[in-house]
């Protein structure tokens, strides 16, 4: 027999369409939510909210989104079945970028930071002429795009296939990403390249800044939890594991440091083995150096070199 006394929850369907228990709270606290927690979530709204109301036209992360899957297919031609023509992709492509870089454009790179009309912005340059000039970039895009595959097909004995490298790896799906906001970064369009990086960083761990310069060859092995800063250089034939970081030696200086040379150099067949960490600016990764797993690097390394920690002293108890 229930308990009368008890109060009893009820099921309720929110606006995704999902079931929960909700359980009903007691009048005082439903009274003491209303007016102070409306009248305080409104005062820190202001004080966050974007200082233009033109940020309002913002470009449309879903749509990005899907511009970068539609380059994916493009890039990769007869690995993805879309029945389209590289012709219609290149049209939807095109049609997109236009209009998002056209949105981004007008708020220049310092976007809801309240920046005077008309400052950082393109200079006349118009969305149109930009999507040109990247899309005038999509040849070079997929001559490095086929030597990323080509190093991870040589240097993963795990790898089947190339077809298993395109359609699988996470190193490769992120080097497709930063290798299209790379160049679109260079073309000075703020914003989407960084929300296409972040894309690909939530989606495989992998955190590569636009910003970053890297050379052909490139292979993530595994890669998951790699850190590429925004001024890192990378040569040709580099080989990164997970968790490697290529970072900033100290950002204490915040925005002051925003034009310096901040992340490491890394030049022509290096390999950096999981848990490395290289710092600073001033830090240069000669050819044909290996760094060992968790060696944490502040200092310039000479070609060929190899660098790793000594060995840990295990303790074994117990066992036969």
């Amino acid at each position: 027999m229930k308990d009368p006394t008890k109060r009893t929850s009820k099921l309720t369907t929110n606006q995704m369409g999902v079931r929960f228990r909700q359980r009903p709270r007691p009048d005082k606290q439903r009274r003491a939510m209303d007016k102070p927690i409306l009248t305080e979530i409104t005062r820190v709204a202001k004080i966050v909210a974007a200082s233009s109301a033109e940020t309002r036209a913002l470009p449309d992360r879903a749509e990005i989104v899907t511009c970068l899957e539609h380059l994916r297919h493009l890039l990769f031609p007869g690995y993805f079945e879309t029945g389209q023509t590289v012709e219609a992709l290149l049209q939807e492509v095109a049609a997109s970028l236009i209009t998002q870089i056209g949105l981004a454009i007008q708020h220049g790179p310092r976007c809801g930071d309240g920046q005077p009309e008309g400052e950082d912005r393109q200079n006349g340059r118009d969305a149109e002429a930009i999507t040109a000039d990247f899309v005038a970039q999509i040849p070079k895009i997929m001559e490095y795009l086929a030597t990323d595959i080509e190093a991870l097909y040589e240097g993963d004995p795990a790898a089947y296939s190339r077809c298993e490298i395109i359609l699988s790896y996470p190193g490769l799906y992120t080097g497709m990403v930063y290798r299209v906001a790379h160049e679109l970064h260079l073309l000075g369009v703020p914003l989407l390249p960084r929300i296409m990086t972040e894309h690909a960083h939530s989606v495989t761990g992998i955190d590569i800044h636009p910003g970053a310069t890297i050379g052909k060859y490139f292979c993530m092995d595994h890669g998951t939890g790699i850190v590429i800063g925004e001024t890192t250089e990378i040569g040709d034939h580099v080989k990164l594991y997970q968790g490697v970081t290529l970072g900033a030696l100290s950002t204490k200086g915040g925005q002051g440091l925003r034009s310096a040379k901040r992340h490491p150099t890394i030049r022509d067949h290096v390999t950096i083995y999981s848990g490395a960490t290289i710092l600073g600016g001033d830090t240069v990764i000669g050819e044909q150096a290996v760094i060992g797993g968790n060696a944490f690097v502040v200092k310039s390394v000479p070609p060929n070199t190899l660098v790793r920690m000594k060995p840990p002293e295990l303790e074994y108890k117990g066992g036969r």
